[in-house]
C-alpha cells in the first residue's frame, strides 16, 4: 500500500509513535492553553490591595469574634456514612454486570452477600452507638 493511506496506518508501517501523535499534540496544546491563561490573568487584573481584601472572608459572614469555633462531629460522621454508602453503590453496578455473565453466577452472589453483610453490620454498630440520632 502506498500513498497517504499508509501513512495513517500504523500497521502498515507508519512508526509505533505515530499513532501517538495527536494525544501529544493535545497535552501540548492544554498545557500551553493553561500557561496563556494565567499569565493573562496576571498581566490583566487590577492589584489593590486594602485592609478590607485581606479579610478572612467565608460564605457572606463578617469576621468577628476569634478565630475559634466549635463544630459538631456528628456532621462528619454522617458526610462518612453517606461516602461508605456511595462507595457501596459504586461497587454494585459494576457486580450486577458481572453477575449477569454466565458462569459467576454464585461465586459473585456470595461476595456481594459478604460485602453487604459487612456494611450492615457497620450501620448495625452506628445505630447502637445512637449516632444516628440528631438529637
Amino acid at each position: 500500500m502506498t500513498g497517504p493511506l499508509a501513512a495513517a496506518d500504523p500497521a502498515a508501517g507508519g512508526g509505533y509513535f505515530d499513532a501517538y501523535a495527536a494525544v501529544g499534540l493535545l497535552a501540548v496544546v492544554g498545557v500551553l492553553f493553561v500557561a496563556v491563561s494565567f499569565t493573562a490573568n496576571r498581566l490583566l487584573r487590577p492589584v489593590v490591595y486594602s485592609p478590607e481584601k485581606l479579610l478572612t472572608y467565608e460564605c457572606g459572614v463578617d469576621p468577628v469574634g476569634g478565630d475559634w469555633a466549635h463544630t459538631q462531629i456528628r456532621y462528619y460522621i454522617y458526610a462518612f456514612l453517606y461516602v461508605i454508602f456511595a462507595v457501596d453503590s459504586i461497587y454494585l453496578f459494576p457486580w450486577a454486570t458481572v453477575f449477569a455473565a454466565a458462569g459467576f453466577g454464585m461465586a459473585t452472589l456470595v461476595e456481594m452477600f459478604v460485602f453487604i453483610g459487612f456494611l450492615a453490620v457497620g450501620l448495625l454498630y452506628a445505630w447502637k452507638k445512637g449516632v444516628l440520632e440528631w438529637t
